[in-house]
């Protein structure tokens, strides 16, 4: 067992997927600890009530297609306020190290000679899976799972889709809505049949809404019930098993949309 004797300066959390009832117990901890927390705009704002009143909360935005501090600029004031002493926390949406650049941020405290901790969240692709339903493996149906982005990296090649057509069973996309045009066309191009049931989930395990349609009508449904970011797509046999599994009350099933009530 891995254990420290205390906190580092420099705490990297993960906020989870939305439902502040998903936090981990040593998120809770820190956030009631820390001095300082500088925190993602998807981050639910109640989730900053667990820190003290007289804690500093720095907004840094990071939400994609909105003005944003810059990464360069948000090393800065992490490794500012740890080396004035203060107990800080790098509050990020999800899990610090997926589509978080949670990386970028502890290689910078580590050339900065920073002590850092990474504290886990649930990805918000799990937890708009699990909350509609959605198994992402299942033995018969799908043994693999591939997370990827939809957002492309500046000054970076366009992301090849084709190629994630038989990539593995399921597929699930982050940040996809903005290209979701291009997503479909180049998975249908690289062979992924016109049928394979696909889902968008927008603001997951929160006020949750969701649709399930194919790779080949996905576009057309997205644009039709108006489901935007932040979402999740997530596409393979699997998301059949949804109208089985589903748990949480939904929206009548003649409608593409289906609004799940969040405990």
């Amino acid at each position: 067992m891995i254990t420290r004797l205390s906190a580092p300066l420099v705490s990297l959390v993960g906020a989870g997927p939305g439902d502040p009832d998903l936090l981990t117990l040593r998120a809770a901890r820190r956030l009631d600890a820390a001095e300082v927390i500088f925190y993602d705009a998807l981050a639910n704002p109640e989730i900053l009530s667990l820190a003290p009143a007289s804690c500093q909360r720095i907004d840094v935005g990071k939400r994609g297609g909105q003005p944003s501090t810059s990464q360069l600029r948000i090393h800065e004031q992490m490794i500012r306020a740890a080396q004035r002493g203060l107990r800080v926390v790098r509050l990020k949406g999800g899990d610090p190290f997926l589509f978080g650049r949670g990386s970028e941020e502890c290689l910078a405290l580590r050339a900065a000679g920073i002590d850092y901790e990474i504290v886990p969240g649930i990805t918000s692709g799990m937890g708009a899976a699990a909350y509609a339903g959605i198994p992402l493996t299942h033995r018969q149906m799908s043994r693999s799972v591939l997370f990827c982005t939809g957002q492309q990296a500046r000054n970076s090649a366009p992301i090849d889709w084709m190629r994630y057509a038989g990539a593995a069973d399921t597929l699930v996309i982050y940040m996809g809505i903005a290209q979701i045009e291009q997503i479909c066309a180049g998975l249908l191009a690289g062979g992924m049949s016109a049928s394979t049931p696909a889902a968008a989930i927008q603001w997951a395990t929160l006020e949750q809404r969701q649709l399930r349609s194919t790779v080949q009508d996905l576009p057309a449904a997205i644009a039709q019930t108006g489901i935007g970011s932040p979402a999740i797509l997530i596409i393979g046999a699997v998301v059949e098993l949804g109208d089985i599994l589903a748990w949480l009350p939904t929206a009548p099933q003649n409608s593409p949309v289906m609004q799940a009530s969040c405990p």
